[in-house]
C-alpha cells in the first residue's frame, strides 16, 4: 500500500508541476501595443492584433510581471493612452529594481549584447533574468528580440549565474495548437 500511496502523490505533484504558471515579464512596447488606438499602419496594424489576441488570455496562462521601468515608461506620453497603458497594467506584480538588476545591466552594456545608449533595454533583461521569469515579452526588435543580440544577451546572463529569460514576441506565445488527429 505504501509504494501506492507513493505512486499517487507522485502523480498529483506532476500534475501540480504541471498546472504551474510560466512566469512572463511585460515589457514596456507589449502594453503599448495592447492598449494603442487603431492604426492604419499595416505593419503596426498587425502587431497590434496579436498582441491584443495574446493579451485576451495572457493573464489565464501565465503569471504576469512588469517593473518600475515599465510602469515609468507606460506613464509617458499622451495622457489618454498613458492611462489606458497604467490601468492594464495596474494588477501586475513589479519585479524590484536591485543592484543586482543594475549590475548584470551593466554586464549586458559593456559586452555590448546592449548598447550604452539603451540602457533601460538592459535593464529589461537583467530584470527578468534576475528575477526567474521564463519568458521576457516583447516587440522590442531593435535591442531585446533581436535574433542576432539574443545570443549575446543569453551569454552575459549565464556568465553571470543567471538564466536569460527566452526572449519573444506575444505572438510567439500564443495558446498552443491541439492536434485534433
Amino acid at each position: 500500500m505504501t509504494s501506492n500511496h507513493s505512486a499517487k502523490e507522485g502523480e498529483k505533484m506532476a500534475e501540480e508541476v504541471k498546472r504551474e504558471k510560466k512566469k512572463v515579464y511585460v515589457e514596456t512596447t507589449v502594453v503599448s501595443d495592447a492598449t494603442a488606438l487603431p492604426t492604419n499602419d499595416l505593419t503596426l496594424a498587425g502587431r497590434q492584433m496579436a498582441t491584443r489576441e495574446w493579451w485576451k488570455t495572457a493573464a489565464e496562462r501565465f503569471d504576469l510581471f512588469v517593473s518600475p521601468i515599465v510602469r515609468r515608461e507606460a506613464a509617458k506620453g499622451d495622457a489618454d493612452a498613458a492611462n489606458r497603458r497604467l490601468e492594464a497594467l495596474s494588477s501586475f506584480p513589479e519585479l524590484e529594481l536591485t543592484l543586482e538588476v543594475s549590475a548584470l545591466a551593466q554586464k549586458l552594456v559593456e559586452a555590448k549584447a546592449v548598447p550604452a545608449k539603451f540602457r533601460e533595454d538592459a535593464l529589461h533583461i537583467a530584470i527578468a533574468a534576475v528575477g526567474g521569469m521564463d519568458y521576457l515579452v516583447s516587440w522590442n526588435f531593435r535591442h531585446i528580440t533581436n535574433a542576432q543580440m539574443i545570443p549575446k544577451i543569453k551569454k552575459v546572463c549565464s556568465d553571470n549565474g543567471y538564466v536569460c529569460a527566452e526572449i519573444c514576441t506575444p505572438q510567439m506565445l500564443q495558446e498552443e495548437v491541439q492536434d485534433d488527429a
